[in-house]
């Protein structure tokens, strides 16, 4: 008997397991090499309390600092293979099409629109054509890696903060010899969002219209704020590449009626960092900001459009079937795969893996399979994981969030990772690590890695944070007298 030729389906599944076998591979050895060096980390005598104290005076100097805390007291980056990195990429690109969708479509449908719960101010602001095509000019997704794949959580539409401390974690680590001899053995890739930033601005502000060589760009946030050290340190970055920059409060702005200006210095691109929100809670619509960009006389980024994007609805949106139709199949696809089953907390029937239940119900009883987060905050303000949570504070936490804009979403199982770390000594520390992709006009470059022993990670609420190593797929190590 003759056996069937093997159809084009059979092929595929040879191929699909063929890959899945070989990225196993690559994640294995990859892994072998990270545990080597951490090793030679941990068994460095060179590494004491001195040079700790120099790392920590570094990064006071770099603006590696959340307030007054230096953010990285880790001895290595995080070290993901290229296949993995690119697979991620290509999900959160695809994901931030969505968002946009999303977004483009709520300008239309009023119900779509009022689901976001956006203010009025908010809702007007929105409604400004900010003069190029795409939603977010810079943006970043928020999500977890572990061994079954990666889901995203969160994405911040509006101020994604971290663009520039990749350049400068990099100064901080590869001094050590352990880092350096890996860099010099290994095939690696590293990523660089602050030039991609700049990028970004420029291409917004060439679709806008402006016509300035080198267009004069303020980083726009309140005085005082934790971030300011990595504003400082994009404002030089755009100054060594020779476009004028300036950090300024949005009270210190003026209009003229013709020019944006701050200090006499007229500003072409704002690159927008303070939370929307907060600006209009304390302006409104009535400042020079608002007056110049209504007027199309200064490109910002990102826009007031963004904030329907931001909110944490869109989430509710992208994992409901109803709103299924916005997307075609491979976005619906990663959909599934890569965004946690959320809803909007309200008084509602909804489906949870296949079984038509009470919303309110659903969240009490299982409270060990959700996480409560409020619809428009930062920082990891008013997120309440149920499994950290007693029954008690869990039910009020229920109730007070079904009288006010909050989502429930569903837990994603995190795993911890070993981390080289220091404060008066060297220790293996074992820590939660998320992967938060950087978007520049929804192509990904590089990302936020924070690392907390709290599964709540975020550098706001006392994680830290270390920088991104990409190991190329073709990577093998290099004999350490290779050409000698």
């Amino acid at each position: 008997m003759v056996d069937p030729p093997a159809t084009a389906g059979g092929t595929d599944r040879i191929q699909v397991q063929t890959s899945n076998k070989n990225s196993l591979l690559m994640l294995l050895h990859v892994e072998d090499r990270i545990e080597k060096l951490d090793c030679s980390i941990i068994a460095d005598t060179t590494l004491g309390p001195a040079l700790f104290e120099q790392l920590r005076a570094a990064q006071r100097e770099l603006g590696l600092l959340q307030g007054d805390r230096a953010t990285c007291p880790f001895l290595r980056p995080h070290i993901l293979p290229r296949r993995q990195y690119e697979t991620i990429k290509r999900a959160a690109e695809t994901l931030a099409g969505t968002f946009e969708k999303v977004a483009v479509a709520a300008l239309t449908d009023q119900s779509l629109l009022a689901f976001h719960g956006l203010t009025r101010d908010e809702e007007e602001a929105a409604r400004i054509e900010p003069g190029y095509s795409r939603l977010c000019v810079s943006s970043r997704l928020d999500g977890y890696v572990n061994a079954k794949g990666f889901q995203f959580l969160e994405y911040n539409a509006e101020t994604p903060a971290g663009v520039g401390d990749q350049m400068q974690l990099e100064k901080i680590l590869f001094r050590l010899p352990a880092l350096k001899h890996f860099l010099e053995t290994n095939s690696h890739w590293l990523p660089q969002p602050h030039v991609a930033l700049l990028t970004s601005l420029l291409k917004a502000y060439r679709e806008w219209g402006g016509e300035e060589e080198k267009p004069r760009i303020a980083i726009i946030d309140w005085e005082g704020v934790p971030t300011g050290g990595e504003f400082r340190t994009l404002k030089d970055y755009f100054v060594s590449q020779g476009y004028p920059a300036v950090i300024a409060d949005p009270h210190h702005l003026e209009y003229n009626g013709d020019v944006l200006s701050v200090d006499g210095l007229r500003i072409d691109i704002v690159y927008k960092r303070v939370v929307i929100h907060e600006f209009l809670s304390k302006f409104g619509l009535d400042h020079p900001l608002v007056w110049a960009y209504r007027k199309g006389r200064v490109c910002m980024a990102n826009s007031f459009r963004t904030k329907l994007a931001h909110k944490k609805s869109i989430f509710a949106v992208l994992s409901d079937p109803f709103y299924g139709y916005l997307f075609d199949t491979d976005e619906r696809e990663v959909i599934q795969k890569h965004i946690p089953w959320t809803r909007y907390v309200r008084p509602s029937r909804i489906v949870f893996h296949g079984s038509e239940l009470d919303l309110e119900t659903l969240i009490l009883n299982e409270r060990e399979q959700f996480v409560l987060k409020p619809n428009d905050d930062y920082g990891g303000h008013g997120v309440l994981l149920g499994w950290e949570t007693n029954k008690q504070e869990w039910q009020s936490a229920v109730k007070a969030a079904l009288q006010r804009p909050y989502v429930v979403q569903e837990r994603v199982v995190l795993e911890k990772t070993n981390m080289p770390a220091y404060s008066d000594r060297v220790y293996l520390d074992e820590l939660f690590v998320d992967f938060n992709p950087f978007l520049f006009q929804n192509e990904v470059e590089g990302a936020l890695i924070r690392l907390s022993a709290s599964s709540l990670l975020n550098v706001t609420s006392g994680g830290g944070q270390t920088a991104l190593l990409v190991l190329e797929d073709d990577a093998h190590e290099i004999p350490s007298d290779a050409g000698a």
